[in-house]
């Protein structure tokens, strides 16, 4: 799935390359704006990368090309926390027109190195909890976007995972401990546990070794699950948390869709591609003259929930018929 993502990227982005000659002579007086773009992953993932021609495509709809009238400026945090500070700070020093940012931390390193760059974000679940926007109808500073979970949203995490895989008893909720998000977001699980008669446990996202230590030891006790939350961390290190979830027979709940196009068993979220189309718009009309300042946060439209019913054949598990009659899509 990715890797057609992958070569629809380079497609598109080659494509402008190799317009820009042509087009700078048809539109020598057209005015090249400048937007940003800061993630944590590295430039070779393939979800950034996915993100990015949506975000593009997103754009051309509005009449915007790379190598006409919008210059593309890319950093990466490649999970590392000074380099992710140095980019901020770079991008911030080429005084783009908008920079649109992946996640909260991005979101506050930007703001730390400036009050007045346009910023959109996506994929923050708690804009005005992290102080990025005075309300979600209007932020009021020079950040807006979109967000990715209500709070509410977290409760059905263990629910999902206890209706696909009901002998699971403990769960261990893997969550990015610097985040106030997964703070709440693991009080809201904890908060539904009783009513589902589970236990729940935290897992902290910090470093590979750590996390594969702890993994194999909850994993040592029978009838346990995991909860991945949404980080960051848990995008970063999703190659081995998939890795060890298969590896010690541990079904899990993932946030978004890759997870499970990647081998996981189940997810529930909002759509990443959806949002970077969304924000195009928001590009947009900045780069038209609105002010993040009266531009609402947006919440998801919608979220989908997707099934990888190989992953629950090789866990020995049925998925329930009303649950795959619910699925957005099943993986087979």
């Amino acid at each position: 799935m990715f890797d057609m993502r992958r070569r629809e990227f380079i497609t598109l982005l080659g494509g402008a390359a190799a317009a820009w000659p042509l087009a700078a002579r048809a539109q020598q007086g057209e005015r090249v704006r400048r937007v940003g773009w800061l993630t944590s992953l590295a430039a070779d993932d393939p979800v950034p990368q996915a993100y990015i021609a949506a975000l593009l495509q997103g754009l051309q709809q509005l009449g915007w090309s790379v190598g006409r009238n919008l210059r593309m400026d890319y950093r990466w945090g490649a999970a590392n926390a000074e380099l992710k500070r140095r980019s901020a700070a770079e991008l911030i020093s080429l005084a783009p027109d908008v920079i649109v940012t992946t996640g909260d931390s991005n979101t506050a390193l930007l703001l730390q190195a400036s009050r007045t760059v346009p910023i959109v974000f996506v994929l923050v679940p708690d804009p005005v909890g992290a102080g990025f926007a005075a309300s979600l109808a209007r932020p009021g500073g020079n950040v807006t976007g979109f967000m990715n979970f209500e709070f509410g949203i977290s409760g059905k995490w263990p629910e999902l995972l206890k209706q696909v895989a009901p002998s699971v008893a403990r769960m261990a909720v893997l969550r990015d401990p610097s985040a106030g998000a997964s703070m709440g977001q693991f009080g809201a699980i904890h908060g539904v546990a009783p009513s589902l008669r589970v236990e729940t446990s935290p897992i902290d996202l910090r470093d590979p070794v750590e996390i594969e230590r702890a993994i194999i030891e909850f994993a040592r006790a029978p009838h346990g699950g995991l909860v991945v939350l949404p980080s960051g961390l848990s995008f970063i290190h999703r190659e081995l948390i998939l890795g060890l979830a298969a590896r010690h027979r541990l079904p899990a709940v993932y946030p978004f869709r890759f997870f499970v196009e990647d081998g996981g068993l189940i997810c529930y979220g909002p759509n990443g591609i959806d949002q970077l189309r969304r924000a195009a718009s928001y590009v947009d009309r900045i780069l038209k003259g609105e002010k993040p300042a009266d531009l609402p946060v947006q919440a998801p439209t919608k979220y989908e929930l997707v099934i990888n019913l190989k992953t629950a054949k090789a866990l020995g598990l049925e998925v329930p018929p009303m649950l795959l009659a619910r699925a957005d899509e099943v993986i087979e």
